[in-house]
């Protein structure tokens, strides 16, 4: 092609490419216009009512405090017009009595004198005119009725359009992270007229400040009235959360606060149908018995890997969770021999384990079982788990087990030896492992109540170990270890009692 054609042809692209921007920024302009205009008529509406809502509060006060002076008027009136009304009666009453003393003086006859200064005597005694009190019950002062409105005055001249709410200051320092929850406070940095705050959070696993592109979108708290709030029942399949805050009044949203990020790590893992019997339905954190499920089949369909499922809760982002995070360790490497054959499952060997293995540090999951399971066990095992090895009958595995068949029992069992455990089986258990500390808990999940405990040296690394016969379990992963175990762990210094009877040291 010509070279001039070709700088042609760039330039008229460019300029195709200049005016389609063009004409996206004019659209842009012109929808701002008419934003302008509908928002300007919008706020003078708005402004309206709010002086004639100003205008009705005063025109109902002066009303009130109108009535009130014209029911002092009514009152001093009508006292005032009741005693001028007796005084004029009292004084025709002394009047009449005075022309009759008079008219009395001209009398001649002794008799008739006596007898008109008797009644005249007796009227003066009796006459109103001398019982009247002589003194205005009322006076014509109405000034204890009188306002001044010079502060009220100065207040209305003051009033201005309301101001954006300042960014509120969120410190990490004032923010906690346990038990599944995270308690977020904040304060502002003046007063100001806010109404209310809109929270919001969402999950990341990248340390620091927020990224602009998240993989996560913000998930919305809004019309928080107090300069905190607590989040509860979290899912913490992240290694961390971001948090901003932003205040709200009539007017406008103001900014959002620096963001902070809180550690949210936490032990998730999922179960491993390629480690399952074939006898078992293995589904994101569930598994069941299927008395069915291994007829015509070959070989075990593999079922995903690495991924979250249950439940989940939180870690701090201080000293207190620094738990490192479990190596995830797929467990499908297995020989294809141990996988398939029916042999490696008797009598309660209908096992699954863990997707992940724990090589340290302390982690916290739970189990439920569903109300007609026949026989259960849960706890942990090597991941060298022979294919002829039940859980807790070898000196690699421990378990408490959970029998509801013919005969109840309830019993810890490691190296093919079991111990009793006299006490109600929960709805709900938590295992608790502490590798470092060589620690294995168990512990009813609700009232955390110790169960059970393992002392023994973890020599290699262990997987979480599920066992179900007749029945299902449920498996809640992404769970913080409790306050409630760590304040238990920091007041027990080692065992006690007829817990240390299965301890031992596994190799």
């Amino acid at each position: 092609m010509d070279p001039q054609k070709e700088a042609l042809h760039r330039i008229i692209a460019t300029l195709a490419s200049k005016n389609e921007e063009l004409h996206s920024f004019i659209d842009t302009l012109s929808h701002s216009l008419r934003g302008v205009q509908e928002n300007s008529s919008k706020v003078i509406l708005d402004l309206d009512e709010e002086f004639d809502s100003l205008y009705s509060v005063l025109d109902e006060m002066k009303a009130s405090m109108t009535n009130t002076i014209k029911l002092e008027q009514a009152r001093k009136m009508q006292e005032l017009q009741n005693q001028h009304t007796q005084s004029i009666s009292a004084l025709e009453s002394s009047e009449e009595l005075l022309e009759f003393a008079n008219n009395a003086l001209d009398i001649k006859d002794p008799e008739g004198f006596t007898k008109a200064a008797k009644q005249i005597k007796d009227r003066v005694t009796m006459a109103p005119a001398f019982r009247l009190t002589m003194k205005p019950k009322a006076t014509d002062c109405m000034t204890h009725l009188m306002v001044d409105f010079s502060q009220e005055r100065q207040m209305i001249q003051s009033l201005k359009f309301l101001p954006v709410p300042s960014a509120p200051e969120v410190d990490i320092s004032d923010c906690l992270v346990a038990d599944n929850s995270v308690s977020v406070a904040w304060r502002m940095p003046e007063d100001s007229k806010i109404e209310y705050y809109i929270l919001e959070y969402r999950k990341t696993n990248h340390d620091g400040l927020p990224r602009v592109k998240d993989e996560r979108c913000w998930e919305v708290v809004d019309n928080i009235k107090a300069t905190e709030y607590s989040l509860t029942g979290l899912k913490f399949d992240s290694k961390y959360m971001n948090f901003r805050v932003r205040a709200c009044n009539k007017a406008a949203a103001g900014d959002y606060s620096n963001p902070i990020t809180l550690e949210t790590r936490a032990f998730n893992f999922s179960l491993d149908s390629t480690s399952s019997h074939q006898n078992l339905k293995v589904e994101d954190g569930c598994v069941e018995w299927d008395s069915a499920g291994g007829k015509g089949q070959d070989s075990k369909i593999k079922g995903k890997e690495n991924k979250g499922s249950g439940h989940v809760t939180i870690l701090k982002n201080t000293s207190r969770s620094g738990t490192p995070s479990p190596k995830r360790t797929s467990v499908s490497s297995r020989p294809s021999s141990v996988r398939g054959s029916r042999d490696r499952f008797t009598g309660e060997s209908y096992t699954v384990l863990g997707d992940t293995c724990i090589d340290n540090g302390q982690h916290y999951w739970e189990v439920k079982a569903q109300k007609d399971c026949k026989s259960y066990s849960l706890g942990v095992a090597f991941r060298n788990l022979g294919k002829f090895d039940q859980l807790g009958k070898t000196n690699t595995s421990w378990c408490i087990h959970v029998n509801n068949w013919l005969q109840a029992t309830f019993a810890a069992k490691h190296n093919n030896k079991a111990k009793t455990l006299d006490m109600a089986v929960p709805d709900r258990i938590g295992v608790y492992c502490d590798f470092d500390g060589g620690q294995l808990l168990f512990y009813n999940a609700d009232t955390k109540q110790l169960l059970h405990t393992f002392k023994t040296k973890f020599t290699q690394p262990i997987l979480p170990a599920f066992m179900v016969w007749c029945g299902g379990l449920t498996l809640f992963t992404g769970l913080q270890v409790p306050s409630a175990v760590k304040c238990f762990q920091k007041t027990e210094n080692g065992l006690s009692g007829s817990a240390n009877s299965l301890n031992s040291v596994a190799h």
